[in-house]
């Protein structure tokens, strides 16, 4: 039996996954998993048998990786999951980037009252309002993973050129590609041509801020610069600065900051990137399952502190799962202290991710509370025998 707990309301659809040996909700106590969303674990206590932890989106800003990782707990995130309506806002934004709607339409709800003369206000009103069509325009989209090439191809399908620029971009990603997208060798390469660049990559010490004003230095005047990524990737004070000088001809945000808000040429949004009920589904849905396949199976998918390992299980066999800190000879040893034992190894998968490492052992033999004995050496984080 294992017990999940839920610090956010996650759909059913991701919860029925679980079987009748799961214990699910937000009262749940001693977990050996735990579901959450936005919810911010920073200061929260982690339970001495928590295992994994799964967070129903892309984003673990909220989630305290260093410190799971050295307690031995495995993290998850669902990449991709929300990508579809990410991508739809997006697409809304460079419309909401091009033609001013928003204030069109705050100023049209101004005229509330004047009877029949509201038709003749819009027409002699409307020209405040004009911007530019965005088919035959240029098109940069800053990282290619999920989202980004989604947006890349549908803004493709709508007439725009597009520039693509990520250097790490995959081979599975490669592929959902439009191969008429330009390869951008360079972030230089988007900002000199591109009408719009809409930012797709994750906050990492290199990327905050990476939109200031030596970048947008380098853009074209009057460019149209979209975030639905996360707040941080933008330097705020630069960016007011750029709008305020005609630089930047409009901020599409979904990260509203109090500076932000109310000023022309800034449409925020209230965060509601993956706020659809198909993406709240897909990302349950995936976490549900990772946490599943890792918990029954020790296997190891979209992990973003430990490396991605997996086996299929073999009934004859015991399996053991091990974490530990990613140092030399550590295989070797297991091997050997296994062996003294009279435990044979049948199948092993071992990763590494910067310090750590996991490993999956089928093994045969009397285990007979050997396994627990491995914990005890050297730069082992934690052993589970399933």
């Amino acid at each position: 039996m294992y017990n999940v707990k839920c610090l956010n309301k996650i759909s059913s659809v991701g919860l029925d996954r679980f079987g009748a040996n799961y214990t699910c909700g937000e009262d749940v106590e001693n977990p050996e998993a735990i579901l959450v969303r936005s919810a911010s674990m920073h200061e929260m206590e982690l339970p001495s048998n928590l295992l994994a932890i799964a967070r129903a989106g892309a984003g673990v800003n909220n989630i305290p990786l260093d410190k799971c990782s050295e307690a031995g707990i495995c993290v998850f995130n669902t990449p991709g999951a929300n990508a579809n309506a990410v991508k739809e806002l997006v697409i809304a934004g460079l419309l909401l980037a091009s033609r001013k709607i928003v204030s069109g339409i705050e100023w049209a709800k101004s005229l509330k009252g004047k009877g029949a003369e509201v038709g003749k206000l819009v027409e002699k009103g409307k020209s405040q309002f004009v911007g530019p069509e965005i088919s035959g325009k240029r098109l940069g989209v800053i990282g290619l993973g999920a989202i980004g090439i989604l947006v890349a191809n549908a803004a493709k399908s709508l007439g725009m050129e597009v520039y693509g620029y990520d250097p790490y971009l995959s081979v599975d990603a490669a592929w959902g590609l439009s191969r008429s997208t330009k390869h951008a060798q360079t972030l230089d390469e988007i900002y000199a041509n591109c009408d719009y660049i809409t930012v797709h990559v994750p906050l990492t010490p290199d990327t905050k801020e990476m939109i200031n004003a030596e970048s947008i230095a380098k853009m074209q005047d009057h460019v149209r610069i979209l975030n639905f990524a996360r707040g941080d990737l933008v330097n705020s004070a630069d960016l007011l600065k750029a709008l305020a000088d005609g630089k930047v001809a409009s901020y599409v945000t979904d990260f509203p900051t109090d500076e932000m808000l109310g000023v022309e040429g800034v449409v925020a949004v209230p965060h509601l990137g993956a706020s659809t009920p198909e993406s709240e589904d897909n990302c349950a849905r995936m976490a549900a399952d990772e946490l599943k396949d890792y918990l029954e199976n020790g296997n190891i998918l979209h992990s973003v502190n430990l490396p991605n390992v997996s086996m299929p299980r073999d009934p004859a066999f015991s399996r053991i799962c091990i974490i530990h800190r990613n140092v030399p000879n550590t295989i070797s040893l297991l091997a050997g202290k296994l062996a003294e034992f009279g435990i044979n190894i049948e199948n092993m998968q071992s990763k590494s991710r910067k310090d750590y490492a996991y490993t999956l052992l089928d093994v045969t033999g009397d285990l007979n509370g050997n396994a627990a004995k491995i914990e005890e050496f050297p730069d082992i984080i934690k052993v589970r025998v399933i």
